[in-house]
């Protein structure tokens, strides 16, 4: 193939620009506020998932409290009512005031039982209450960390894309100044060679692979017709000379 020598420096403008936007690809992909943001939302998942454990430990214990409260009454009540026909002794025979007292007797110990039961429970739920206010005030501090390092993501993300679209933009102007072939010829050794499709020939080292040519091949670029498009023995990419190239 053969394209003017100003048409194949240029490939080197392009390449510098391919490069670039590489280069802005990696850093946007490898921004330090990915990880980041990860390691917070497993954090905010954990400290909602504890949250969400203790409203429900606080929510069990309000309906077991309000059911020991319930026992509670009942057996007041039915202590009360005793009690009452303790009091009258109407119609009642020794024996059965013995029997009541022992009653009233039991109940009482059962209510005391019972009472107990509700200010063991009052704790458990005092202590569930305290954890979920705890945890509450943590997730928002997680959030408020995720928010905000979500935000710094955003923002350097957002001045990535714009370098991009600004180095975009050079490269189709560069790219249209290009003969179409070359172009062609250019993009299939860079998707074969690691991203660079066109090289300079330096002090008679290929900016490509860092080899430097032999002189066999330096006598071959030397013999090859200016507009020639010559590649490298070593790596294949285009070999672009320059007034550097040692020849």
């Amino acid at each position: 193939m053969n394209a003017a020598p100003a048409d194949q420096i240029r490939l080197l403008d392009l390449q510098a620009l391919d490069v670039r936007l590489t280069q802005l690809a990696h850093k946007r992909k490898s921004l330090p506020e990915h990880a980041e943001i990860v390691s917070l939302e497993g954090d905010l998942a954990q400290h909602r998932d504890l949250l969400v454990a203790a409203q429900t430990e606080e929510s069990d214990c309000a309906r077991e409290q309000a059911k020991a409260e319930q026992d509670v009454d009942q057996v007041r009540q039915r202590a009360a009512r005793d009690q009452q026909r303790l009091d009258s002794g109407a119609g009642m025979s020794p024996k059965d005031l013995e029997k009541l007292q022992h009653e009233i007797a039991s109940l009482a110990k059962r209510q005391g039982d019972l009472e107990d039961v509700v200010l063991e429970v009052m704790e458990r739920r005092e202590a569930a209450a305290e954890r979920a206010t705890e945890l509450t005030g943590r997730v928002a501090s997680v959030q408020a960390k995720v928010d905000d390092a979500v935000a710094r993501r955003d923002a350097a993300t957002a001045t990535i894309d714009a370098e991009v679209a600004t180095v975009t933009k050079e490269r189709e102007v560069v790219a249209g100044s290009v003969p179409a072939d070359l172009i062609k010829l250019y993009d299939k050794v860079r998707a074969r060679s690691g991203g660079v499709g066109a090289a300079r020939l330096y002090q008679r080292r290929c900016e490509g692979c860092q080899l430097e040519l032999d002189i066999t091949e330096l006598n071959d670029v030397r013999k090859a017709a200016k507009d020639e498009v010559v590649r490298c023995e070593n790596c294949s990419r285009i070999l672009v000379r320059t007034s550097d190239s040692g020849l």
